[in-house]
């Protein structure tokens, strides 16, 4: 569209609401992101949209071979059915689907060819209550003699004895070579696509490699030996040290002095935040000093634990100084440094999680909010408690499986309420496990979740939970958090949020 001839409040008129689409466009499309992350959601997906295509395929076929019947397609749309909502169940094996259908069909020849031979021809038509007895006792025991049980075996079985203008044999074989067609498109999708889903589907898995630390209270030392656990997970790991000063110290900034051939350079950033909240690099230096005196003391002291992350665990480490809101400053650092995971030393103000990590939680970036009550820098035996399948769920799958490491456990647990619920929760555990590396386990405990956590916590160096930031705010005032209920517990603790 020419808008050159437009009057420019049109102009600023059109130039919005394109804005607010493509605002729109870019929320739904993170939205469908991570409901497609939901297995259950993914696989009834793909039922929707491959079955119908495998079908049309395969009467697109039909209608150019006069020799196949119509009857081919309830068995195959079944069996694919079967096929595609449980990749991994019972099912699931291109072997036996294939032999399913092809031995039910093979069956209800023989009960065919029984029938004419006893009663004589009765066309195909026409189906004598001896032969459909006789198809489905031969496919039962046959499936059970071949360990290749499957419902739509039964039904090939029946429709062998009605093929209208087709002769049994043909339907036989066009069964077979139907299922083959059908199996190796199954094969692939699973193998290409759904067994790999977490490299083109989980955001938290394929990324998270750059993570900024904001070096807050007593334990941020801690903190960041924890960040940088999570980094060396990736080769791409990054460390970002982040110290925010107060706007009430201000200092006249002076040059940087040029350095030495030789000297020790370290990567500083020098930053402040208007009143506007936006960061406005001052000085970029790889001297000694940045010429601001409040500014090299929080230089010197993130320097000397950014050596020991490098010299421990070799992960990169960059070091920013900030001065203003700390929040604000926190986001803006963030941006400006390539950042997509903060971890922050958990606060508590009064009692309730302080303004700064709640500013945190629900922002743009992954947060964890890392509250350490140990000395320790390992992290072998870690739980994960998830509540609801989705990104955040397997954000922290990944998190404890890097923590880990290969001599490290992980046990992935959800809390039910009934014994009911039992079997859909171990499906659940299981579909997202499945996706990661590791020595990893899944527990369903039949208990309130606090209960579990503090009749359990005690064997394992870090609890890893959600911060509840899916809830409606109605839902968490009648029951806070889990994070928020329990204090007590001897272990170390990291809330994940998912970024917005």
């Amino acid at each position: 569209m020419d808008l050159r001839h437009l009057p420019a409040r049109v102009v600023a008129r059109v130039s919005e609401l394109y804005t607010r689409i493509r605002r729109v466009e870019r929320r739904e499309a993170v939205a469908f992101g991570r409901w497609i992350e939901n297995t259950n959601n993914l696989l009834h997906l793909t039922v929707l949209l491959v079955i119908p295509l495998l079908i049309a395929g395969v009467t697109f076929v039909s209608n150019a071979v006069t020799t196949l019947s119509f009857l081919l397609f309830p068995p195959l749309a079944s069996g694919s059915y079967t096929l595609f909502s449980d990749p991994e169940g019972q099912y699931a094996s291109p072997v036996k689907f294939i032999l399913a259908l092809t031995a039910g069909a093979l069956c209800g020849l023989v009960a065919y060819g029984f029938s004419t031979w006893v009663y004589g021809p009765t066309g195909t038509t026409i189906v004598h209550p001896s032969s459909a007895a006789l198809a489905i006792f031969l496919a039962g025991a046959a499936t059970w003699a071949l360990d290749i049980e499957a419902p739509s075996a039964f039904s090939t079985a029946l429709l062998t004895l009605v093929t209208g203008d087709v002769n049994p044999e043909e339907y036989v074989a066009s069964i077979f070579f139907a299922s083959v067609v059908i199996a190796i498109v199954f094969t692939v999708w699973r193998e290409e696509f759904y067994e790999r889903r977490a490299e083109y589907l989980y955001g938290t898995v394929s990324g998270d490699d750059h993570v900024l630390v904001p070096m807050r209270g007593e334990t941020a030392n801690r903190t960041a030996f924890f960040a940088a656990k999570l980094a060396a997970a990736h080769e791409a790991g990054k460390v970002v040290l982040l110290d925010v000063l107060s706007p009430d110290q201000t200092t006249e900034t002076a040059e940087p002095p040029a350095s030495d051939e030789g000297a020790d350079s370290k990567d500083v950033v020098v930053s402040s935040v208007d009143e506007s909240d936006s960061a406005v690099v001052e000085s970029e230096s790889a001297g000694d000093s940045t010429g601001d005196p409040a500014a090299d003391a929080a230089v010197e002291r993130l320097e000397s634990c950014a050596h020991d992350i490098r010299t421990r665990l070799g992960v990169p480490v960059e070091v920013v100084v900030a001065r203003g809101d700390p929040l604000a400053a926190t986001v803006e650092a963030a941006a400006n440094t390539n950042s997509d995971l903060v971890v922050t030393p958990y606060e508590e103000d009064r009692g309730l999680l302080s303004d700064y990590v709640r500013g945190l939680f629900g922002g743009e970036y992954d947060t964890v909010a890392f509250r350490s009550v140990s000395e320790s820098y390992r992290w072998r035996r870690i739980l994960v408690l998830v509540a609801r399948p989705g990104d955040a769920a397997h954000g922290m799958i990944d998190f404890a499986t890097r923590l880990a490491g290969k001599t490290g456990s992980v046990s992935v647990t959800t809390c039910i309420g009934a014994e009911v619920e039992r079997r859909p929760a171990e499906t659940k555990l299981a579909n997202l496990v499945e996706t990661a590396e590791g020595n990893i386990e899944t527990r369903v405990a039949r208990t309130e979740v606090t209960k579990f956590i503090d009749s359990n916590a005690n064997a394992y160096d870090l609890v890893v939970l959600g911060s509840s930031g899916e809830r409606s705010a109605a839902s968490r005032f009648i029951a806070p958090p889990t994070f928020e209920r329990i204090r007590e517990i001897d272990c170390d603790v990291a809330v994940f949020d998912r970024g917005n």
